[in-house]
């Protein structure tokens, strides 16, 4: 499948909040109750459409885990988005989310597109931080937010998508320098600057990941 874009994201947040159902739900569209810890790096990958342009979303869902956290940091350089995700049932997923920020704002580009996501929204009867306070911290610190639930699927799409329409946005104002990689962002065989509206069919795509 040819696309015009392809945007790399990372997904980041503690161990257990499910970054892993995440991509699943998002990829597979399936939820897989029991996930073992993730080890290092997984990855998954997905088209899109974004102003009838076609738009593969490469997407490195990263271990939570402190003792894997150089090897998380490695990803952040080379990704345009980053979906940061805690687990609306434990404070203590929230309370890391400072650090997790630093960390992402340190390693990775200035104009990388963060979006916040509380996941588990279904758990509605265990939440332990509220609505208001994820939309607070995002407001504070200038991310997207959305709660999510991998289980329902509940705004699992929109999340993905909502920081694609936010990364294609910033390469229309500009932001984006789409010609240098290390932006997390690869101009696909289908780009044409001559011909912006080339039909999204046609010209297979070689190699890549086998799960799109």
């Amino acid at each position: 499948m040819s696309y015009a874009y392809l945007f790399k994201y990372i997904i980041i947040g503690d161990t257990g909040v499910g970054k892993s159902c995440l991509l699943l739900q998002f990829t597979d569209k399936r939820f897989q109750p029991v996930h073992d810890l993730t080890i290092g790096v997984e990855f998954g990958a997905r088209m899109i459409n974004i102003d009838g342009k076609q738009i593969k979303l490469q997407i490195w869902d990263t271990a939570g885990q402190e003792s894997f956290r150089s090897i998380t940091r490695s990803y952040y350089r080379g990704a345009a988005g980053a979906l940061l995700v805690y687990d609306i049932t434990r404070r203590d997923t929230f309370n890391h989310l400072t650090t997790w920020l630093e960390d992402a704002r340190q390693h990775s580009s200035s104009n990388m597109v963060i979006m916040l996501i509380g996941n588990k929204s279904d758990l509605e009867a265990r939440r332990d931080v509220k609505k208001e306070e994820g939309e607070a911290f995002a407001r504070e610190h200038g991310l997207i937010f959305m709660e999510t639930s991998a289980k329902t699927a509940a705004n699992v799409e929109e999340a993905f998508i909502n920081t694609a329409k936010e990364i294609y946005q910033k390469i229309q104002e500009g932001v984006f320098d789409i010609n240098n990689e290390a932006n997390g962002i690869k101009l696909g065989p289908q780009h044409s600057p001559t011909n912006p509206t080339l039909p999204s069919q046609g010209g297979g795509q070689q190699g890549g990941g086998g799960c799109c």
